[in-house]
């Protein structure tokens, strides 16, 4: 099974540290998975500056103002062997790992495999958070008030897998168009 690749093009986290936090959930990630962050973690020097991610709920504070899964792709093998396995599609983040992730922003520009997004894609060119859902699911428009990315461009994203140029993927370049 793939999971999602995200590359961050022109993302305002970048040159923002506000816009990064460290990240655990109860549920394991993918790259590109939107959550909310309303809860830090409870053990003292270690978790202290750690965030709690949930599901996205249209229960307070909504589907706005939401974090997204950003994590080099390091696949553990084996639960102990890193880099074994190249191929970024394999990555998730467990329970109870840390991982890294950043606050879209209005303008924010990314790539992100099929994998990415849930849906279909078909002729949609939006991804909008959804009630109860970590993915960003395919949509003929924008959904009001919630975070959403208009697709700019269907690209590639190679996947390096021991030799030069052996998989190229499908890829949309998303451009964030609401996060409040």
């Amino acid at each position: 099974m793939a999971f999602g690749v995200i590359q961050k093009y022109a993302v305002q986290a970048q040159n923002v540290d506000a816009l990064n936090r460290n990240v655990e959930s109860a549920t394991a990630l993918e790259n590109g998975m939107v959550f909310q962050l309303e809860t830090m973690g409870t053990v003292a020097n270690r978790e202290d500056e750690v965030w709690v991610a949930t599901a996205p709920a249209t229960s307070s504070p909504g589907l706005i103002d939401l974090w997204m899964l950003a994590e080099p792709e390091v696949v553990i093998t084996g639960a102990k062997y890193r880099n074994l396995d190249p191929d970024p599609r394999n990555y998730f983040l467990a329970i109870g790992t840390t991982g890294s992730a950043f606050k879209p922003e209005v303008g924010d520009l990314i790539l992100g495999n099929a994998d990415a997004f849930t849906g279909t894609k078909s002729t949609n060119t939006f991804v909008n958070a959804t009630n109860a859902d970590f993915q960003l699911t395919w949509g003929a428009t924008q959904t009001a008030s919630v975070l959403s990315f208009k697709l700019r461009q269907t690209s590639h994203m190679s996947i390096g897998l021991g030799t030069l140029g052996t998989q190229r993927i499908t890829a949309y370049m998303m451009e964030c168009v609401a996060t409040r």
